[in-house]
């Protein structure tokens, strides 16, 4: 005979609802931590500024423009950027106008309010001396770009070589946390060693 477990001997209807209940909560934790195994693979969000390569400025979103003509710590020129830990697939929304940026199917660089799009997804691209280059997740190949004027390129005409596409990372104008960096970064032996380094920089 198999074994009858006693959670099974529970017939009362108030005990059949509360096992179906749990139930379903049960799968909603798992499929939730399937997809998210702990707080470090969910969504976190970071406020930070790029610096254009081309204009010597920082990329703002003023609504559905965008271009890279922004002053250090200018409104327009702070960025909320929506990513995972564990992933390099990042949206960029802008502090001020709350818009996104999104290339459309003609590799035009516009910005939207709804951010849930694939067109609003890149991913970023790490390049040598702390540039990063941001690829559209939807259309291969296309990326992030903008003239010497801080106008948007067609991402049909770029490439990562191109200096029009390379951006860094800044903190705001006046921020001066030097937490900041560590904030959202996952602990490894790498980053373990950068932060003893940092906090005891005449140590041999």
């Amino acid at each position: 005979p198999h074994p009858t477990f006693p959670v099974l001997n529970c017939l009362s209807v108030h005990c059949v609802s509360f096992l179906i209940q749990s139930t379903a909560d049960f799968r909603f934790y798992i499929e939730n931590h399937t997809r998210n195994p702990d707080d470090l693979s969910r969504k976190q969000v970071r406020i930070y500024q790029l610096y254009s390569r081309t204009t010597g400025k920082h990329v703002q979103i003023l609504g559905k423009k965008i271009n890279a003509n922004g002053d250090d710590g200018g409104k327009y020129a702070l960025l909320v950027v929506e990513t995972e830990t564990f992933g390099s697939h990042v949206r960029i929304k802008g502090k001020e106008s709350e818009h996104y940026i999104c290339m459309n199917d003609k590799g035009k660089i516009v910005g939207r309010p709804d951010g849930r799009r694939q067109e609003c997804v890149f991913v970023e691209e790490f390049l040598e001396n702390n540039y990063t280059a941001l690829v559209s997740a939807k259309y291969k190949g296309w990326y992030l770009g903008f003239n010497r004027k801080g106008r948007p390129k067609k991402g049909s005409r770029t490439t990562q070589r191109q200096q029009e596409v390379h951006f860094m990372k800044r903190q705001p104008k006046g921020r001066v946390d030097p937490l900041e960096e560590f904030r959202f970064t996952t602990v490894t032996k790498r980053t373990r060693r950068a932060r003893r380094l940092k906090t005891n920089p005449k140590r041999n």
